[in-house]
Parts: structure tokens; C-alpha cells; sequence
């Protein structure tokens, strides 16, 4: 029975961890807090939307 409970949870938290990843989190950016790794982030995803942009038009 044991085993079984351990396996009904490990399934719940599995589920409960796809659900908060797809509920879009929106995150608030700070520059002064932001690390060359974040900096790299910013860059890419403005690229992307303006290829993005581009696509559009």
C-alpha cells in the first residue's frame, strides 16, 4: 500500500508541476538586479520580437 501512495504522489506533484509551468508566471525584470546571463536573455528575446515584427508585415 505503501508503495502505492508514494506513486500516487509522485504522479500529483508531477501534474501540479506541468500546470504551474503553463500558467505563464509573469515575472517582474529589474536591470540593476540582472546578471550577464539575463542581460543575454533581454537581448534574444528582443530580437525575437522583431523578427517577430518583421514576419508580420
Amino acid at each position: 500500500m505503501e508503495k502505492r501512495n508514494r506513486k500516487s504522489q509522485q504522479n500529483a506533484q508531477a501534474r501540479a508541476s506541468q500546470a504551474n509551468s503553463s500558467l505563464g508566471v509573469d515575472v517582474e525584470y529589474s536591470r540593476e538586479l540582472a546578471d550577464q546571463d539575463d542581460l543575454e536573455a533581454q537581448a534574444r528575446a528582443q530580437a525575437a520580437d522583431s523578427r517577430q515584427k518583421k514576419a508580420r508585415r
